[in-house]
């Protein structure tokens, strides 16, 4: 299974930039995707793999954090 977070990207130096995940800030490789500073991306692995706009990030954000609110995880 793939999981990828969104984050903003705060900075860009070179092929690196330092991404945002709601105040966590940690740097990502932008050289598979064409973004500027304030853009929105899906980070996995450490590679941002795709750009998106900020209604679809803070959708899937508020997602994630349903997901990880719960108190319990069930398996089937």
């Amino acid at each position: 299974m793939c999981l990828a977070i969104p984050g903003k990207i705060i900075a860009i130096k070179e092929q690196n930039g330092d991404i945002d995940f709601g105040g966590v800030v940690k740097q990502a490789d932008l050289s598979m995707v064409d973004a500027n500073v304030g853009d929105w991306v899906v980070v996995h692995a450490g590679f941002a793999i795709d750009v998106m706009d900020e209604r679809e990030a803070l959708e899937t954000i508020k997602l994630w954090n349903e997901v990880l609110d719960h108190d319990e995880v069930t398996y089937q």
